[in-house]
């Protein structure tokens, strides 16, 4: 299926530069003004939005208000293309309600590439939608009459027993769903950073903000948005009550103790997901060095016992070909009491390579023990870790403070 691009733009030869990247796997209708832009979106409902920033008459920043005002055009994904790529011009684009943010001039294949997400990410919010709206209302009615502390104390408690990422955002995402914020999060972590929504896909210009805000201030005001920031994770939240100073308040003061537990959980996260592989690749080095020991030591006595054999048969065609060389008695007793006696001194040696060998494999008896005794404490963690998420306190459960 198509995807339909609305490119708005007063530069006909940007029209023609999309024209020409698009037209194979895309439908691509063509707006000059703003105001045509929006009327065109409007009647056709396109699934994504090229808008320039500086037009005649309306700019593309008034445009993208207007659409993302109206009911018919507000969930259309909008990319800016423009030629300024200062962070100011990329926040102003998404306060403005863009969800990507292209630099011009801009190479073909990132241009389709950054399509191809945006209309991925059109599509998840599409599937998502219904979902967080059923997660939202059972959420509000049942934490309607919670008090704050309340419910921060809820949310360290349901973390505790949490060993997955995608559960502690779940977990985190119920304690906004009453206060009715839009929020996103990301999770700053060595093996790579996550990022989480609670009513849509997050989009790319979402995480580029949050990367760039990640090292700046504790928090981070612009407009109705403001990003919290610690050293393992950061929230978005995006529409702020501007108009209640006495709840913008103590959602600021609220939101860090929640933020704090968080942090602290990801260390442990992090910390328990690295032992476990340590674990892992202990159990399986343990494995290697007992599979290669032992086929070591067979080999040493299958070795040895073959050469003591080897000796043995030389012996006696020895034995049988001296009378034969005419030597004299002694000669012979010589000779032979030698011979015999090197074999007597291999043999005694094979004797103490099934002793090593049988001590051997009791350290490897004891080797295999220490294993088997490590993976059954493996394994009752695992029991225990599902346990605590089984009676882990549901969304549902009160807490009495008093």
């Amino acid at each position: 299926m198509l995807t339909s691009v609305l490119a708005i733009d007063d530069d006909k030869l940007i029209h023609q530069i999309i024209e020409k990247t698009l037209t194979e796997n895309n439908q691509v209708s063509h707006a000059y003004n703003g105001e045509e832009g929006i009327q065109i979106a409007r009647d056709t409902h396109p699934d994504i939005i090229l808008l320039d920033v500086e037009m005649p008459g309306i700019n593309g920043f008034e445009v993208c208000c207007k659409l993302k005002q109206q009911t018919e055009t507000k969930d259309i994904p909008i990319m800016f293309l423009s030629s300024r790529s200062s962070l100011e011009e990329r926040i102003k684009g998404y306060n403005s309600g863009a969800d990507d943010y292209i630099v011009k001039p801009f190479e073909t294949q990132e241009l389709l590439a950054r399509i191809k997400v945006l209309y991925q990410y059109k599509k998840q919010s599409q599937t998502l939608k219904q979902d967080i709206e059923h997660a939202q209302n059972t959420a509000a009615v049942a934490m309607t009459d919670y008090s704050d502390m309340g419910r921060a104390m809820r949310y360290v408690s349901q973390t505790y027993g949490v060993k997955s990422l995608s559960r502690l955002s779940e977990c985190f995402f119920e304690f906004f769903y009453p206060l009715e914020l839009n929020v996103v999060t990301a999770f700053w972590l060595e093996t790579g950073n996550e990022f989480f929504s609670n009513n849509s896909a997050v989009c790319p210009l979402e995480k580029e903000l949050m990367f760039n805000a990640k090292e700046g201030e504790r928090f981070i005001d612009f407009g109705a948005r403001t990003i919290i920031n610690y050293p393992n994770v950061s929230l978005l939240i995006k529409n702020m009550p501007l108009d209640d100073p006495s709840l913008y308040g103590r959602y600021k003061d609220l939101f860090p103790h929640i933020l704090e537990a968080t942090n602290a959980k990801l260390g442990t996260l992090e910390l328990h997901n690295q032992l476990s592989e340590q674990a892992q690749q202990i159990t399986k080095t343990f494995e290697l060095v007992d599979s290669t020991l032992r086929e070591q030591i067979q080999s040493l006595y299958s070795n040895s016992k073959v050469s003591v054999e080897l000796i043995e048969t030389l012996y006696r065609h020895f034995c049988e070909s001296v009378p034969r060389l005419a030597l004299e008695v002694d000669q012979e007793e010589y000779i032979l009491g030698s011979v015999e006696e090197t074999v007597e001194k291999l043999r005694n040696h094979l004797t103490m390579g099934n002793e090593i060998q049988s001590s051997f494999n009791e350290v490897m008896t004891y080797m295999a023990h220490i294993m088997a005794e490590r993976q059954k404490i493996i394994e009752m963690l695992e029991e225990e870790q599902q346990r605590e998420e089984i009676n882990e306190v549901t969304s549902q459960d009160d807490i009495e403070l008093f």
